[in-house]
């Protein structure tokens, strides 16, 4: 058994430094341009590795299994996940499929800043409540290249997007966790981060248009961003405060389409707007005009996904059926083994755990998730396959598709496993424990906006809200609870402020580039979205404090 060490200097100031290392490393390799993204996460997991053995006093052993548990992971959670979205979206592309679809939203509007909002932000928001991780950005993104955007226009966009539907991603994945860490009712949290995230709900397809346009060119299409924007974070406040929590973003992206469509039909920007190049044309090229069932074939991968991922992750849903059928899926779908030489062996530390003596409960748990079946990736690549066949994709064709699109993927492979080795050797060296020690530092006044930053801060290192939840979730309520704030507040704004911090991770960068075909320039997309990120975590931090000090009552769970 080994406890995790939060200060081995006996410096505070001194031992977050060396915490830090890996972080900057991964991060100024990337920004440098000068390295590929696998070679970045590379030298951030040595650098993890040597500061959690040298300085922080982990057995070898422990670290190497650490990064072994974050390779396992990664294949099955992300790496797996990432292969079925590309391959569904691969086959509507040699289908032709892909074309119509695209026709299908430049009829709504040939104006690209309404394009980019549709589906960067409401399309986009769809894939995260439906299958989260790399997908929603990886699929949005590559849709707006075929559209005609600059790959890495189509990249920064889909990363800022990709904000205020994470909180509910994957059916309600970030929030369900979060319960499960802290002991606090999922319901209370869903409807908390319910009434954080709506506002940027309301903004963010406004700050989409003004990365692209100027801010006259943005107010020009106001009544659609408003109808976007507002009718997502409406349904987003009324789903996650008064029906539940694993359907938000579902519904919400349902909501604001449908709301952009029949704004759509009655409203038309005075004038629209077009890239340099294709001004002066009096439409825009290759978007024919296609009858109902066209669209609606073209569109069907997409909805079979939905189902089949709806049928694979909703609770209510899995608990269909027989006791038998109930019990050979519970025996076949999923084989969960504790991690050889990890699982139970590291306990927090004291600032973590709250206990001066360490406990059972306070035992880093470690159980590989190797689940074949049960995985929602396995609920993509069978929406995958079935598309295929429908179309016309015999299986020879579709193993030649999806042998071509992993060939493609495997850099971006490479830097998902380097980073979450990395992320997960700090995470059971408490290295990342030792950063968020440091934002805790603070009084009850400003522990607000910090403890939001703690959590943009999570997710910037594991590139997971879920797993921002699993690092920081109890230190959020801990810490509120020393400060006097609400508990269920601090806990919130760890997975809202999370959000934020979804468009820097490395991850994410390393997706959209692979998407877009931007392979090499991952240093240039972090620069270009990392203002973008500090400034929304902020916004957040900012209602964070407005509930914490000026408006407590509206906090569910409070007394008005």
């Amino acid at each position: 058994m080994w406890t995790q060490n939060y200060d081995p200097f006996g410096v505070w100031a001194l031992s977050t430094g060396v915490a830090a290392l890996p972080v900057l490393v991964l991060l100024g390799l990337l920004a440098s341009g000068k390295v590929a993204a696998w070679q970045a996460a590379l030298a951030g997991l040595v650098t993890a590795a040597i500061a959690a053995v040298a300085v922080f006093g982990m057995p070898v052993e422990l670290a190497l299994a650490a990064a072994g548990y974050g390779v396992v992971f990664a294949l099955f959670r992300i790496v797996w996940l990432i292969v079925a979205a590309v391959f569904l979206y691969d086959l509507t592309v040699a289908t032709g499929q892909f074309d119509v679809m695209k026709a299908s939203i430049a009829r709504l509007s040939g104006d690209r800043r309404l394009q980019a909002v549709l589906v960067a932000f409401s399309f986009g928001a769809f894939i995260e409540g439906a299958a989260g991780f790399g997908a929603p950005v990886a699929i949005s993104a590559a849709f707006l290249v075929g559209l005609g955007f600059q790959p890495f226009q189509a990249a920064l966009l889909c990363l800022i997007a990709n904000t205020a539907p994470v909180a509910w991603g994957a059916i309600g994945t970030p929030i369900k966790t979060l319960s499960g860490v802290t002991g606090l009712d999922v319901e209370l949290l869903s409807a908390t981060s319910g009434r954080i995230l709506p506002p940027l709900s309301l903004i963010i397809p406004f700050w989409l248009v003004r990365t692209m346009v100027s801010w006259r060119e943005t107010v020009a299409v106001a009544p659609a961003l408003l109808a976007i924007g507002g009718s997502f974070a409406g349904a987003q406040f009324f789903w996650s405060n008064f029906v539940g929590y694993e359907l938000v973003d579902i519904v919400s992206a349902v909501v604001s389409l449908g709301a952009g469509v029949v704004v759509l039909k009655f409203w038309k920007p005075a004038q629209e707007w077009r890239f340099p190049n294709e001004r002066g044309e009096t439409s825009l090229p290759n978007h024919p005009n296609h009858g109902s069932y066209e669209v609606a074939k073209a569109w069907m991968p997409f909805a079979l996904l939905t189902v089949l991922v709806l049928i694979w992750g909703v609770p209510e849903i899995k608990r269909f059926g027989t006791p038998a059928v109930k019990a050979w899926l519970d025996d076949h779908s999923s084989w969960k083994p504790p991690m050889p030489s990890l699982h139970e062996r590291v306990y927090k530390g004291e600032a973590v755990s709250g206990h001066p003596t360490p406990t059972d409960k306070d035992k880093e748990k470690a159980v590989l998730d190797i689940v074949p079946i049960s995985s929602t990736g396995t609920a993509v690549f069978i929406a995958a396959v079935l598309s295929g066949f429908l179309l016309g994709v015999g299986p020879m064709r579709q193993a030649k598709y999806l042998g071509a699109t992993i060939r493609r993927l495997i850099p971006a492979f490479a830097a998902i496993f380097a980073m979450l080795a990395l992320g997960f050797v700090t995470k059971y060296s408490g290295m990342d424990a030792v950063l968020g020690l440091a934002f805790t530092r603070t009084g009850p006044m400003l522990y607000p906006i910090l403890g939001t930053l703690l959590g943009w801060l999570g997710v910037a290192l594991t590139g997971s809200d879920t797993s921002s939840n699993v690092l920081f979730g109890n230190l959020q309520v801990i810490t509120a609870d020393k400060l006097g704030l609400s508990p269920i507040l601090m806990a919130s704004a760890n997975t809202t402020g999370g959000v934020m911090g979804k468009m820097i991770d490395a991850q994410s960068i390393v997706v959209a580039a692979a998407a877009t075909g931007e392979g090499g320039k991952e240093g240039d997309l972090l620069r270009a979205v990392f203002g973008h990120s500090i400034a929304l975590a902020l916004i957040v931090g900012g209602i964070v404090w407005l509930y914490a000090h000026v408006l407590p009552g509206f906090v569910p769970g409070s007394a008005l």
